[in-house]
């Protein structure tokens, strides 16, 4: 069989299968399209058929979460746990709360995770978890009981050397607190089974920071290949939780302009910029009174609100989307490249369409993905994972360092595949061939597994 004919026999089986699933059909299509020519090359990843086994997760785990809530209720939320790919490592990939959180948008992240991994260079394997949770307005009594109520039940499939689960979207360090002390109270041991920790007991230094860092490292060296900088660069940012925060402070640190954060309610425009007062009012806004972005137009003055829109429509010469998955559209990507945008760096996964996706790439926008671009947590998941193992502690300067020399090298690595298999350029091809070769050689060295 042709790779082209293979390639799509494997897309229609996936959407056979798994009907409704439409981000996990998009994330597939996305990379597996790409992979043509890398098929072609070697025909033993169609006889061993690597495809239909890397789009298969190796475990899907569901489960019931009951919990009390402070008035004494009981409700129950279902949590997930996909385990998709250990060629390289144990399974690596964060814990999303959110009402969202489905059995395909699970499945969607721990697609993506696989190749997010592999481009690392770090011995980690793909994997995702969550739970259909909301922790806005909830008590910490309430978060507590719930996390201790989902590690019941996730303690019996994860471990330092099996699945190692970091934050996502609602889970923040308190989350990972609560969830590391039932983990150690019910396995009666202290090990690296979760990261994104309190630096006082086993996290690493820069974690927090280390996806919306990644994501300028990378936009930087992009923007290097065309000998220029985020120098004096005006950038709109979409959310304002952890990516998005950490996102516009090193924007800041080389020199570019931020004039937008939003959430799920609508956006803020600052032609005069967010500098570090204004971040630290967001900071203490969304990590501590858990409010709306909304307040940050009535604190200062000259602050545009948009309610029910994101920043896309503001003139810029960068774009961070930060948010979630699919918050550009066609129109969006429009949108920026009518108004000057020269480069889109995603911080948030997956969070632009197909059809603006193939219209970046129609324009000559730099556009790096998620996979590649915000890989820098994961990374520093990896180098808490490193130190947990030591028993040792990196500096701030230490870890920064090595998360600067990692994204330095993924985008190196784009660079070349796309270079390689005649797609000089195109950043999407280099990223997903260059995270896929390593898994797929890894498969075959490990037989029908």
């Amino acid at each position: 069989m042709k790779a082209k004919e293979h390639i799509q026999s494997v897309l229609d089986h996936v959407v056979k299968r798994d009907p409704g699933e439409r981000e996990f059909h998009q994330a597939v299509q996305e990379v597996l399209e790409s992979l043509e020519p890398v098929i072609a090359a070697k025909p033993a990843y169609i006889e061993a058929n690597i495809l239909g086994r890397i789009v298969e997760p190796e475990r899907m785990i569901l489960f019931r979460v009951p919990w009390q809530d402070d008035k004494g209720n009981v409700h129950v939320n279902r949590g997930f746990r996909v385990q998709f790919n250990s060629s390289l490592g144990p399974y690596k990939g964060g814990i999303r709360f959110h009402p969202s959180v489905n059995l395909g948008i699970i499945k969607f992240l721990g697609f993506e995770q696989i190749f997010k991994n592999s481009l690392t260079t770090l011995p980690l394997g793909g994997g995702k978890g969550g739970a259909d949770f909301d922790p806005k307005y909830k008590s910490d009594a309430e978060i507590m009981r719930f996390c201790q109520s989902f590690m019941t039940e996730l303690s019996r499939h994860i471990g330092a050397d099996t699945d190692v689960p970091a934050g996502d979207i609602g889970v923040g360090a308190r989350e990972i607190g609560f969830m590391f002390g039932q983990y150690k109270r019910l396995r009666n041991e202290f090990t690296g089974v979760l990261t994104g920790k309190n630096i006082n007991w086993g996290g690493s230094l820069i974690r927090p920071e280390a996806t919306g860092y990644g994501a300028v490292y990378f936009a930087q060296e992009m923007l290097r290949t065309r000998g220029d900088s985020l120098e004096g660069k005006i950038c709109v940012v979409s959310g304002s939780g952890n990516v998005a925060q950490y996102t516009v402070e090193k924007i800041l640190q080389l020199g570019g302009k931020v004039v937008s954060l939003s959430d799920s309610n609508g956006t803020i425009y600052d032609p005069d910029g967010i500098d570090e007062e204004k971040l630290k009012f967001v900071i203490e806004l969304k990590r501590i009174r858990y409010g709306r972005i909304k307040e940050y137009a009535e604190k200062f003055k000259g602050v545009e609100y948009h309610e029910g829109t994101r920043p896309w429509g503001i003139k810029c010469d960068c774009a961070f989307p930060s948010a979630t998955q699919n918050e550009i559209s066609l129109a969006d990507a429009q949108a920026l490249c009518h108004n000057g945008c020269c480069l889109l760096c995603e911080g948030a996964n997956m969070p632009t369409e197909p059809d603006a996706v193939h219209f970046v790439h129609s324009s000559r926008v730099l556009y790096g993905l998620a996979k590649a671009a915000n890989a820098g947590g994961v990374a520093v998941s990896g180098l808490e994972m490193s130190q947990n193992s030591m028993r040792l502690k990196w500096s701030r300067e230490e870890v920064d360092q090595k998360l600067q020399q990692i994204m330095k090298a993924i985008h190196k690595q784009c660079v070349d595949a796309a270079e390689e298999f005649g797609a000089k350029g195109d950043l999407v091809a280099g990223a997903n061939i260059a995270g896929f070769r390593r898994v797929a050689d890894a498969m075959l060295d490990h037989g029908v597994v």
